[in-house]
């Protein structure tokens, strides 16, 4: 099963949690690519997506998922208790994606911001699309 989430490159919260992430996924479950680079901007246009989007999206087996759906759906695959987070799919995605929008909408002003896309370290490059 293919599973790619694409992130904002140039938000420090994003690009930690892509660490964070890559740590908890022993097995390699995911690939990443920044909705910044021209294989984001591809896999965007392929499903129909816009390129000015700004949201946290997972890609598995073709479906795209969105905002609190994709972060709860990795939490499933990762190591440890933090499978216990996608418990939180249960409640109504209107309901989750409000406290997702929140801290999208200010991960700039709280977290900060790079001028240009994060370089995996070189024991994560395989893990990175055309990046």
């Amino acid at each position: 099963m293919e599973r790619i989430i694409l992130f904002d490159g140039i938000c420090n919260l994003c690009n930690r949690s892509v660490q964070f992430i890559i740590k908890r996924d022993p097995h390699g479950c995911f690939k990443f690519a920044s909705l910044q680079g021209e294989t984001g901007q591809k896999l965007l246009k392929k499903h129909g997506l816009t390129s000015g989007i700004n949201s946290f999206v997972l890609i598995e087996n073709e479906t795209i998922y969105l905002e609190s759906t994709a972060a709860l759906r990795v939490c499933r695959r990762l190591d440890r208790g933090w499978k216990l987070f996608a418990g939180f799919l249960i409640i109504p995605r209107p309901i989750r994606d409000i406290f997702y929008k929140i801290v999208a909408n200010n991960r700039y002003k709280w977290f900060g911001k790079k001028n240009s896309c994060m370089l995996p370290l070189p024991e994560w490059k395989s893990r990175f699309l055309d990046e």
